[in-house]
């Protein structure tokens, strides 16, 4: 199993894998940037996957393009109550979710994916209004993540660009598994 497959409670060291990956995934690429430019990816991602091919996983067990969106959109929507929690409280703790329990107890296999990337877009919209305006202060500040423990905002910032090109990366290689291209 990939380390980038967390589900479940991780340990302290499944946690520290899962964050050195997104990490390394973002290397010395601008968050902002990749931040900024995931929701066209997204779309471009969702327009070349024919619509009969929506529920095709990456292989048994793994994720589909119309899981893989709907899951974006609650990351980005628990990405927004953190970054909410961390700028309006000293140290909050930020409590950890899994994501397969949420894929299957919030039915993403049957969410519309062009509705998930809408609601994905608008907070990341309304996101970036925060990341692009926080000072180098403002990005010292921490939250205590229940997995993770303590998080700045400028790793959690650098954390989500990473999640992001973790999926991207994992729309194309469905992509081409469905599309031969």
């Amino acid at each position: 199993m990939s380390v980038l497959s967390a589900s479940g409670s991780l340990t302290p060291a499944q946690a520290e894998a899962y964050s050195a990956a997104l990490l390394h995934l973002l290397g010395t690429q601008n968050p902002l940037q990749v931040l900024h430019d995931t929701p066209a990816a997204l779309l471009e991602a969702l327009r070349r996957v024919p619509p009969a091919r929506l529920d095709t996983p990456e292989a048994p067990g793994k994720w589909s393009t119309r899981i893989v969106i709907a899951h974006l959109a609650d990351s980005e929507l628990v990405g927004a109550y953190r970054l909410r929690m961390i700028l309006t409280n000293e140290r909050p703790p930020l409590a950890p979710y899994d994501q397969d329990q949420w894929a299957v107890l919030l039915h993403y296999d049957k969410t519309d994916p062009h509705e998930a990337l809408e609601r994905f877009t608008v907070l990341r919209r309304a996101n970036l209004l925060l990341w692009t305006s926080a000072s180098p202060a403002t990005l010292r500040r921490v939250g205590i993540h229940g997995e993770r423990g303590e998080e700045s905002l400028e790793l959690m910032r650098r954390l989500y660009a990473g999640h992001d090109l973790a999926h991207l990366h994992q729309l194309a290689r469905i992509r081409i598994l469905v599309t031969g291209q």
